[in-house]
């Protein structure tokens, strides 16, 4: 059975948000709101069950502007932290629920124990610390939250394998250089596609606009939005002008609906 899928865009910006710190460049001193981006993360709502993907160091600030009453889980796409630096900012769902849910691959995993060892502490737990239930995860295996099938979706960033996530007709693909063509196999069908555009010029690690679009046409959703972008790709308005029909310039705090 389907599920009308509600998806917030909490931030469609580069590792360093936009504007970037003590930057003169003209984008980051643009006085238009779409050109403000915080740290990549989207909130995807069916039912009454709420899921972000990925929890960047604005995920307090992006909770406070798109309050929910709960969290169900985290999916976590990679361990960088532009995508995970937040995840002490759940306390106040944690001390409201409980332990929160969060869905990553061992490696992911593992780095976060690392990073943050106070909140997968068995023991001796510091009473203000959140909690949380791990589910781990892997490309081969689709995995259910409550009632809707997700599909992990491998893309490399640059040489480090990361996931995107289907559900439904909903693909989330962020931080992509390249796909194979195996797992192309799971967009099939998709009608609305996320990838990254993170600037006009060739970047190691990114789909730089000409991939993006390149990669858009290839997929062929209903709409394709693109995300994790930086300054340098240029002034929101005149670069969605540009764009082809159907391809639009995701913006903080965009909502859109999958059906």
């Amino acid at each position: 059975m389907g599920h009308g899928l509600s998806v917030t865009f909490l931030g469609t910006g580069t590792s360093q948000g936009i504007p970037i710190i003590g930057s003169n460049h003209p984008v980051c001193l643009s006085s238009d709101p779409k050109d403000k981006r915080l740290r990549v993360s989207v909130l995807v709502s069916w039912n009454d069950y709420n899921y972000v993907i990925d929890c960047g160091p604005d995920f307090r600030q992006q909770m406070l502007a798109n309050p929910i009453e709960r969290l169900d889980g985290i999916l976590f796409t990679h361990e960088h932290a532009d995508h995970t630096a937040g995840i002490d900012d759940i306390r106040p769902f944690f001390f409201r629920q409980g332990d929160i849910p969060i869905y990553a691959h061992e490696r992911v995993v593992q780095s976060l124990k690392r990073r943050f060892d106070y909140i997968f502490a068995d023991e001796d737990r510091y009473p203000g610390a959140p909690a949380v239930q791990v589910q781990l995860i892997d490309k081969d295996s689709p995995f259910r939250l409550n009632d809707l099938e997700v599909i992990p979706i491998e893309v490399y960033h640059n040489r480090l394998p990361i996931f995107g996530f289907r559900l439904q007709g909903f693909v989330y693909l962020t931080d992509v250089k390249r796909i194979e063509e195996s797992e192309m196999l799971k967009l099939k069908d998709v009608k609305v596609l996320v990838v990254n555009a993170l600037r006009i010029e060739p970047h190691y690690s990114h789909f730089n606009l000409e991939e993006a679009l390149e990669f858009a046409a290839k997929v062929n959703a209903e709409r394709t939005y693109f995300t994790h972008i930086s300054h340098l790709l240029g002034f929101h308005e005149v670069v969605e002008e540009q764009l082809p029909p159907n391809v639009y310039l995701a913006y903080d705090n965009l909502k859109i609906t999958v059906e």
